[in-house]
């Protein structure tokens, strides 16, 4: 067994064990740790692959920007735990079945990957001894072959973000909203009015009565 083989062996124990803590974790931070722990060892496998651009895409874009923004609402939800974990044995049996379905249609797709005839292995190693760019060949994939599934997809993203900015920019009655327009056409003179006021004088002093007169009262 050589080193790579080894580092293969080494980071994919590591992420099963982080895939499965990510379901059995009682605390959802942790959880999501162990997520980040993940995606840190599927780039190491793809590094190992030598499909670089993907592993800095996985860490860039999901230990760097998802996962953060998925510990920011848990921490600042403050979920509990004990009203989650209600009702999980109910649901347990449809779930493991689903579960166990999607691992053997897994197994069925990757298992086809395993067995190589003698001509895919020459391709193969013809195909890696030439200098190829597996980022020059991604992008020429994704812009002929899956072109039109990736211009949906662009379009589907477009609809959400415009449809997030929508939900957040409508006037609500609970909520504070200021027009931008009304505060760019605003003058000086609407914000402060000055007035003048007569001075303030002192309060006259009473006379204070005398005590013969308190006693004649």
């Amino acid at each position: 067994m050589d080193v790579k083989t080894a580092l293969f062996y080494a980071f994919a124990a590591l992420l099963l064990f982080a895939a499965l803590r990510v379901i059995t974790a009682r605390n959802p931070v942790h959880a999501a740790l162990f997520l980040v722990l993940a995606f840190f060892q599927a780039a190491a496998i793809w590094i190992l692959l030598k499909a670089e651009f993907l592993a800095i895409a996985l860490v860039l874009v999901y230990v760097g920007a998802v996962m953060v923004l998925f510990l920011f609402v848990v921490m600042m939800l403050d979920i509990n735990i004990d009203s989650v974990r209600q009702g999980f044995w109910r649901h347990f049996p449809l779930a493991g079945g689903i579960g166990a379905l999607i691992a053997l249609e897994m197994s069925a797709v990757l298992l086809g990957g395993f067995r190589l005839t003698d001509e895919p292995k020459t391709l193969a190693a013809a195909q890696a001894a030439l200098p190829v760019s597996n980022t020059k060949e991604l992008g020429i994939l994704l812009y002929t072959e899956y072109l039109y599934p990736l211009e949906i997809a662009a379009v589907i993203l477009l609809v959400a973000i415009i449809a997030a900015i929508a939900l957040t920019l409508r006037q609500r009655k609970d909520s504070k909203y200021v027009d931008p327009a009304d505060q760019v056409r605003v003058k000086a003179a609407d914000r402060m009015e000055i007035r003048k006021f007569p001075a303030t004088l002192p309060a006259a002093a009473q006379p204070t009565a005398s005590p013969s007169q308190e006693s004649k009262a």
